[in-house]
């Protein structure tokens, strides 16, 4: 396979209190690496803010992409720009930045840093309804990458090249590293629940 996979089950995850709240380390890599050392090429993250106003940490050299799952924020980064994000909007900003946030919600994170590129992607699946993806292993010149799916509502099954299904339940997290440069990979997700799923992706490159 040019590839191999990696399930993190949500009991399996990690969780950190703060002043405003608690926050769950999805994955982080190398896995090796410390969140307080900052020394992690990148990670992921879902924290539930419980308070109205808050200042984020100071993370110079780390882009951050974030995405509200429940609630909503608004983000105020000092002398550049200010967003208010409802479910499924996300931001984008250095988090060298001073920025404070307004408003009480869960989110997904995404932190990269220089070494590294990436996005996040919102997808919706209906009851009983399958949608396709397509996966290129990798999409840059940074040489690895890794494809994220992040079960944020319902249950869902992931095929990959119609082979074997992985089924990702509320706050599931999976993982598709890359290991040829020069393959690519079909992408099943069906939805499994008796309500609609919703899915976060995120495509990370680095080197």
């Amino acid at each position: 396979m040019p590839y191999s996979v990696e399930i993190i089950r949500k009991e399996e995850q990690s969780i950190s209190t703060w002043s405003g709240g608690t926050t769950t380390q999805l994955a982080i890599y190398p896995k090796d690496s410390e969140y307080k050392e900052r020394n992690f090429k990148w990670r992921l993250s879902s924290a539930c803010v419980d308070i109205e106003e808050s200042t984020f940490t100071s993370l110079p050299g780390i882009w951050r992409h974030i995405m509200i799952i429940e609630g909503e924020m608004s983000l105020q980064h000092e002398g550049h720009h200010s967003t208010l994000l409802k479910p499924y909007e996300q931001d984008s900003f250095s988090g060298g930045w001073t920025t404070r946030s307004i408003g009480r919600a869960k989110d997904f994170n995404l932190m990269l840093s220089e070494e590294c590129t990436g996005k996040l992607e919102a997808m919706f699946i209906s009851k009983g309804l399958s949608i396709e993806a397509m996966t290129y292993l990798p999409d840059t010149d940074l040489k690895n990458s890794a494809d994220v799916f992040y079960c944020a509502a319902g249950n869902i099954d992931i095929t990959l090249n119609n082979d074997q299904a992985y089924n990702l339940c509320q706050g599931d997290l999976m993982l598709i590293y890359a290991l040829k440069s020069d393959r690519c990979a079909a992408i099943g997700l069906k939805c499994t629940s008796q309500l609609d799923a919703a899915v976060i992706r995120a495509k990370i490159s680095y080197k």
